[in-house]
Parts: structure tokens; sequence; C-alpha cells
């Protein structure tokens, strides 16, 4: 279903001139944080016409504890919130007005004081295999197919690795960490036979052809909120809160709440292998996917709830509450 386009005059009626400028965002320094953060400032300025031609917005690019720690697996730093700690801080700070980020990176209980106040549309929301070349051909009645017996995939995402292992227990997974770029290079250079990256990433950073086969979701769940942007605020900043509703996409909007709510439920760490993917169907039903799964692949559990797009917070929850009731009690420890 295409989402409705938001008002541009609704948007309009919100003038920054009644608040000290330029109006600053905050995000993180990697290139695909700046792209999307820039892409979200484009069709702010698209549904603001008050906002065109104007200097009005400052970018504040913020190295997190989470991209300045490479060395080691985000469960064994404190977790996917590292990187946006710092973020939270400035905005409470009131170093920042905004921030942009990836939501599938933002913890499902913000700091007190900062909201989520609108989501953007989601790219596709896939994982994606990245091949080097000693892989076999493709066959697209099994995606792992083409990884050779024993074959060193990169990854650091633990949710990725349960799934492979539970599919491929023959694998060898090792952690490798960075942004895209790095990423790929180091599979060029022979670190690791393939990686897994998303395909929104590659995508907004226009590096699509590196993805040598595209997973579907029932073959590999993506994370809770892959492939969407979301906005932060203060949430005393009723000026900004009410124009970023008006570019809030609905479909993002029920999908992440579908997520977020799934995760929050199973309440799991950063070590628990959680995946979660919410689509609309056709009769305008939402369709939630959830997958909870022991690291080493020997444990995987997967289900599906759908109901009214409208429920999208009460379809998530039950379903966590499900597939937690089902999960040996040592998944969560």
């Amino acid at each position: 279903m295409k989402p409705a386009t938001p008002d541009p005059h609704q948007a309009s009626r919100v003038p920054p001139h009644r608040r000290e400028l330029p109006l600053r965002v905050g995000t993180r320094a990697s290139p695909l944080a700046l792209v999307q953060t820039r892409a979200f400032l484009k069709l702010l300025t698209t549904f603001c016409p008050v906002l065109r031609g104007m200097n009005v917005f400052e970018e504040h690019a913020i190295n997190t504890t989470g991209d300045k720690v490479q060395d080691r697996r985000l469960a064994d730093i404190g977790g996917k919130g590292l990187f946006a700690k710092e973020i939270h801080e400035a905005l409470l700070d009131h170093r920042i007005d905004f921030a942009v980020h990836s939501l599938k990176d933002l913890e499902t209980e913000l700091p007190p004081g900062i909201v989520l106040a609108c989501t953007l549309k989601r790219e596709d929301a896939r994982d994606t295999l990245i091949l080097g070349p000693d892989c076999h051909r493709v066959d697209p009645a099994d995606p792992f197919a083409c990884l050779p017996s024993g074959a060193l995939i990169g990854t650091s995402s633990v949710r990725r690795q349960a799934q492979l292992l539970h599919a491929r227990p023959d694998l060898i997974v090792e952690s490798i960490r960075g942004n895209v770029q790095t990423r790929l290079a180091k599979l060029r250079a022979g670190a690791c036979t393939a990686s897994l990256l998303a395909l929104a990433g590659l995508r907004r950073l226009g590096l699509e052809d590196h993805a040598s086969v595209i997973l579907d979701p029932d073959a590999m769940v993506p994370s809770a909120g892959q492939g969407i942007v979301g906005v932060t605020v203060r949430e005393d900043d009723h000026e900004l809160r009410e124009m970023l509703a008006g570019i809030e996409d609905p479909e993002a909007k029920a999908v992440s709440t579908a997520e977020r709510a799934m995760l929050a439920e199973l309440d799991g760490s950063c070590r628990t292998p959680i995946g979660g993917h919410a689509r609309r169907l056709p009769n305008g039903a939402l369709h939630l996917t959830g997958l909870v799964a022991r690291t080493d692949g020997s444990f995987l559990i997967k289900r599906s709830l759908h109901g009214l797009s409208t429920d999208a917070h009460r379809i998530g929850a039950e379903l966590g509450a499900s597939l937690r009731a089902d999960c040996p009690r040592d998944i969560f420890g």
C-alpha cells in the first residue's frame, strides 16, 4: 500500500523563526549515517516550504562508543545502545535539536526526556550475502548452498550468525566490524569467505551491486527496524514534534511499532539473537514474523501473527510473549 503523502501546508504551519537557528541535527559520523541524515533533511525541506532556500540546518557528526570500539562485539561492550548514547546526551544537553538514527540501532526504551518523533519510509529490509571468489554458483532454492563447506563467514551480528549456523552448522563465523565500506574491503582482502550486510545500507550508499544473494525474510529474518530511519527529539520540544509528524510514514510507523513492541516484550540483550519483520498485506492487515535463537544455531523458534495495522503494538507484544514463553530459560540470560 502506498503511504499517504504528508500535507506540506500542515508542515509549513510550524515556522522555524520561532526558535533559534540553525536547527542542529545530530547523527553518527559513518558514511551511511550522513547519507541518511542528508536524505532526511532534504525530505523535511520538501514538505516544509518555509525552510527552502534558508540555511537552517547544521550537521553534528558524533563519534559514538559503538563506532570507536571496533575490536569487540557490541554484546561485549554494552549492546547496540552504544550507537546512540553520546547522541542522546547531546540531545538532552541541548547541543543538538534532533537526531537521526538507523532504527535497528535504537534501543526500545529511550532515556527519559527523549521520544521517537517520526519514522521514515522503509527501504528494503532484507539481508544480503556478499560472496568472495571461493563461493559456488548461487542456487535460488537454497541461498546458502553457495557457501563452501567449512567456509569462514564474517559478521558481528548474533542474529545473522544464529540463523546461518542453524541452516549450515558446518560454517565458521568470525566477528567482523566496521562501516559498510570497511567490511567490503575486509572481504576483498580475504579476511573471510563471505559476509552479510543489510540491503538498505548498500542501496543508500550506491553499493547494491555488491549484493551477491538477497535473502528472503523467511530464510533470514531481519533485525527489528531494519531499513527504517527514525528521528528523536526532546519530549518537551512540541514545535519540532509537530513539524516532524508531517513527514511520518504511516506504514513505517505501523511495522516499526509492531517490531519494537515484540522486541520490548522479549527484553533480549544484544547477546540474544532476535529477528523481527512486519509487512503490510494487500488487504491492509499487518503480518509480523518473530524469531529467537541461540547464537550457535542449536535452538531456533520462529512464529508469525497478523491483525489490523491499528493493533500493531498489541500484535508485537503478543508475539513477543508467545516466543518468550516457549524459549529455554538460558536464552535471555
